[in-house]
């Protein structure tokens, strides 16, 4: 078999021990051509870190780039640029993989007309996220997602791509564990959008949802599986997670991809939602209804929009790709 090479892009920031551990199971996969690109930007590594990273590099075994900036979207188009691969796939720096997880993608390009779609552009893979899975209890199964899962205006709160067992098509994949066709890139000139900042939610959705309109659909495949650690210290910020600046990045995330992507009354539906879930704390995303807290919330909910509405209005003369700008700058 003719098996396509496959890019894999690992964004990486203030992680150790788990960073170590998912390379050495990527480095492990049973796939017969593939590249790995770990874009580091963390400050400074512990020493066994270090030292594993320039003994992979030097061995060329990795593409190892170290960067001064924290961008999760920054670090996916830097990354890109740089790829050689015919799929290009992203990982976390905090997951488990199965050794067949790179021909479990690569299948769904090389099998497409047969029981899966020809039109596939990109594939989602199914997530063992250690809190969801506990708290379902481990034994929750689904195999038809729900018809609210394909609205673009509520399908974030219905999207379930932990405890899906039937491929299908979906609306978008998690960051963690996704691949696309390199055309995506290079034919239709996609790119993440570096205006998402802070953990960057919903810089994916944003991505996947520009997709769609190129005709090709998001597959998702429960074969191609990891398990995603969860890590509570690291993870690509460009922003102290305890800050202010931080709460607000996360609404203004949300708001900014409606905005950028929906109809008015899916923005409507979705900001609602948004609301109910984030801001008095109602299931699925179950926080505290204290009427402090949910003041507090609403505040930053607010901000939130108000700055998504100015960053959309700048829009208009300027995209924001801060990072992709620099690097672009430095190869000149």
């Amino acid at each position: 078999m003719d098996w396509p090479k496959i890019s894999v892009i690992i964004p990486t920031y203030n992680r150790e021990e788990a960073l170590r551990e998912t390379l050495v199971d990527v480095l492990k996969q049973d796939y017969p051509q593939f590249e790995v690109i770990v874009v580091d930007q963390t400050r400074s590594h512990q020493s066994e870190t270090q030292t594993l990273l320039e003994e992979l590099a030097n061995t060329n075994k990795i593409q190892w780039y170290r960067l001064e900036w924290a961008s999760l979207p920054g670090a996916r188009n830097y990354a890109v640029r740089r790829s050689t691969g015919d799929i290009i796939l992203f990982i976390d720096d905090d997951v488990k993989l199965p050794e067949n997880f790179l021909k479990a993608h690569a299948n769904n390009y090389i099998n497409a007309g047969t029981s899966i779609p020809k039109n596939i552009g990109a594939v989602a893979g199914r997530v063992f996220d250690r809190m969801k899975l506990g708290d379902s209890g481990g034994d929750l199964t689904i195999e038809e997602l729900p018809p609210q899962a394909s609205d673009p205006g509520i399908a974030w709160y219905h999207i379930d791509l932990v405890h899906t067992i039937k491929p299908q098509q979906v609306i978008s994949a998690r960051g963690c564990n996704m691949s696309f066709r390199r055309e995506i890139f290079d034919k239709h000139g996609l790119h993440f959008d570096e205006r998402f900042k802070g953990s960057a939610v919903r810089e994916e959705s944003d991505f996947c949802l520009r997709l769609r309109k190129t005709g090709y659909i998001i597959w998702y495949d429960p074969e191609a599986n990891l398990v995603h650690l969860g890590e509570e210290v690291g993870g690509c910020h460009d922003i102290s997670t305890r800050s202010m600046q931080y709460q607000i990045t996360f609404y203004h995330n949300h708001f900014f991809m409606g905005l950028k992507n929906l109809t008015l009354g899916q923005c409507l539906r979705f900001f609602a939602k948004l609301f109910d879930c984030h801001v008095l704390g109602h299931p699925p995303c179950n926080k505290s209804g204290s009427p402090l807290k949910v003041v507090t919330r609403f505040g930053f909910y607010t901000a939130g929009f108000f700055k998504a509405i100015g960053t959309r209005i700048q829009s208009l003369w300027n995209q924001g790709q801060i990072y992709t700008q620099q690097d672009e700058l430095a190869k000149t």
